[in-house]
């Protein structure tokens, strides 16, 4: 009889330790949380960039209840979007979108350029807070864009060492713009090259994210790409089929990164 209750204590802790191992892995991230669809998630974002711009913000998600509950629960359960974009001071994601406390999974750098730690990062948004959209946002007026014009067209000046690396990952939009466009010259080609850098840095997402690339192809995740209006306070949404263009070349590409996990 000692035997066999010994036996039943070692079952009844299998699973006590089994079920606390599952809870553990359910607040990591790793649940499956039902938020909205990805076109629901460009709607709300669209919506709230319309409210903002035309004086009609309503700052949701901002009061003392709001903290309460960040402070409580886990952001994967509550932020629907991820936005990678530049540091510049005139690009408060949160308020051009009229978003609040855990709405909004941000990623800033100099030029929104997507390398490792950026990469990185949009992975976690989409793969653990669960994001069913990745908004890649250039602006107008982009100063590490114009740097890399002003530098191509032999009007550079010396930038600090690690300055050099970063800007380095917009130089292809910006010569690709410059190809595009010889009609075009000085500073009035940056627009174009505003442009091409977010395409450019959907490109570079792509060759380094099998991630990424999977949850688009799944249709769990949306990959869109915008231009913020400093002046105006307006995203001007490029268009989504450019994505999928982008998304196919990689694929394509015998140089793209393929494993998932490290190894």
């Amino acid at each position: 009889m000692k035997s066999l209750n010994r036996h039943i204590v070692c079952i009844c802790c299998f699973f006590t330790l089994l079920f606390a191992g599952m809870n553990v892995y359910a607040s990591s991230g790793h649940e499956q949380v039902n938020k909205p669809s990805p076109d629901q998630v460009l709607k709300m974002l669209k919506e709230g960039n319309q409210r903002f711009y035309t004086g009609k913000a309503i700052h949701p998600h901002a009061d003392e209840a709001r903290l309460k509950l960040a402070g409580s629960q886990d952001q994967g359960k509550y932020a629907y979007a991820t936005v990678i974009t530049c540091s510049d001071s005139r690009v408060p994601v949160e308020i051009i979108f009229d978003a609040g406390v855990m709405d909004i999974f941000v990623i800033r750098v100099a030029g929104n350029v997507c390398d490792t730690d950026e990469v990185g990062s949009i992975e976690y948004g989409l793969g653990h807070v669960h994001t069913p959209v990745l908004v890649v946002l250039g602006h107008t007026q982009c100063g590490a864009v114009t740097a890399v014009t002003h530098f191509l067209n032999g009007e550079g000046h010396k930038l600090e060492r690690n300055i050099v690396p970063l800007i380095s990952e917009i130089a292809p939009a910006v010569q690709r713009a410059m190809n595009n466009h010889k009609d075009i010259h000085g500073d009035d080609i940056i627009p174009y090259a505003v442009e091409e850098n977010v395409w450019q840095g959907i490109y570079d997402l792509f060759m380094q994210s099998p991630e990424t690339r999977n949850l688009v192809r799944e249709g769990k995740v949306k990959v869109v790409g915008a231009i913020y209006d400093v002046g105006t306070g307006k995203v001007k949404w490029l268009p989504e089929g450019k994505v999928t263009e982008i998304l196919n070349q990689v694929e394509a590409t015998p140089g793209k990164a393929t494993n998932v996990y490290v190894e």
